[in-house]
Parts: structure tokens; sequence; C-alpha cells
């Protein structure tokens, strides 16, 4: 099991990041929350691992903090509820965000991330309820701060726009919620950030 990466940022393109270990390049994925955390390509960076092997492949995830990894784990073993959805859910909220939505019981905000519906949003609130207090994980998660590679593309804003794409929203409602902002001299990450902050408000 790899547990933690430190190595230096080779490339980073969301959701995908690649780090440098004395000459090995691991690829990983990565929520955007992670992603807005990382330094600059050419920096050292640590992040917390999870493996997940497959028949047809073995997948890398990588997060910034123990809380966030700690969420991703237990996300997965909800019923319905695979990887890729569990890193939308850590773009969309940070781990303190989604704690207050399962001890809260709401609902609603959950439903405002892509591909969670109202029936996803229950199961997630009990199941997630009751794993809080059976696996004490309250301290963890209010201790965080919180397959289609997109293409490279000229600026931040558009670079942010595929990521919103790759992450499930249509490409108009993602064009949409870029353009509702003031994105000059942002990285694409930031920008990211800010608007599924918005459409979590809304």
């Amino acid at each position: 099991m790899i547990r933690r990466l430190r190595g230096v940022l080779a490339d980073k393109q969301p959701p995908y990041l690649v780090i440098d270990v004395q000459g090995v390049g691991y690829e990983l994925e990565a929520s955007l929350s992670t992603f807005c955390n990382l330094p600059e390509v050419g920096k050292e960076v640590t992040l917390y691992t999870h493996l997940a092997v497959r028949e047809d492949a073995h997948i890398l995830y990588g997060f910034s903090a123990m809380a966030e990894r700690t969420l991703f784990r237990s996300l997965i073993k909800v019923s319905g509820i695979g990887a890729k959805l569990a890193l939308l859910i850590l773009s969309g909220m940070t781990v303190e965000a989604f704690a207050r939505c399962v001890q809260e019981g709401d609902a609603a905000a959950l439903t405002r991330l892509p591909g969670i519906g109202r029936k996803t949003a229950e199961r997630l609130i009990i199941e997630m309820r009751d794993r809080m207090g059976e696996m004490t994980l309250g301290t963890a998660f209010m201790a965080g701060a919180n397959r289609q590679i997109p293409a490279r593309v000229a600026t931040p804003r558009d670079d942010a726009i595929s990521a919103l794409v790759a992450l499930g929203y249509k490409l108009p409602e993602a064009t949409r919620m870029v353009q509702a902002l003031e994105v000059e001299g942002l990285a694409s990450e930031e920008i990211i950030r800010l608007a599924l902050q918005a459409a979590i408000r809304q």
C-alpha cells in the first residue's frame, strides 16, 4: 500500500497530477480542493494517497490533507458512490462543509453537486452519519481545511471550463459558471474553486 508520496510536482492538470519521486513519475487523480493547495510545478509537495486496485488498472488518488483522504475512503464505501463521485464531492465542498451537511441532514446542499440526486444525497446522509459515529471520524472530518483528461488550453479560464466539464457539468453551464466570475489574473484552480463555491451557494 502506498500511504504517502513526497517529491517534485512535475505536472498538474485537473483532475490529474504527476509527482516525480527520485526519477519515477507517479500519476495521481485528485480533487479540486487538493489542486488549490498545490504549489507551483517544480516545487516539492507531499500528498497522502489511496491506491485502488482494479482488474484493468491501478489508480492512485492524492490528497493534501489526511482528513480529506479519510472522508474519501468512507465515501467509496457508501452504496452507489464510486471514486469519481467521491472526488466530485470533495471538489465541490470542504470536509467541514460535508460534515455539516451530514450532521444537519442538509440534502439540498448535496444535490447542488453534479451527479448527486435527492436519493443519493439522502443515502449519503444516512450512511455517513452512522459511519462517522462508528468510526469516531468527527474530529478527523473537522480537522481538514477545508475520464477524460481535459485538454491543455490557452487560458486559465478555458482550463477551468474544461475541468468543470470533466467533473460532470454541461459545457454551457460550466461556461456560465466561469463567466459569472471576476477571474482576471487568477489561476485555473482558483477559478474552479470559486465557481464551485458559487454553485453550492445558489
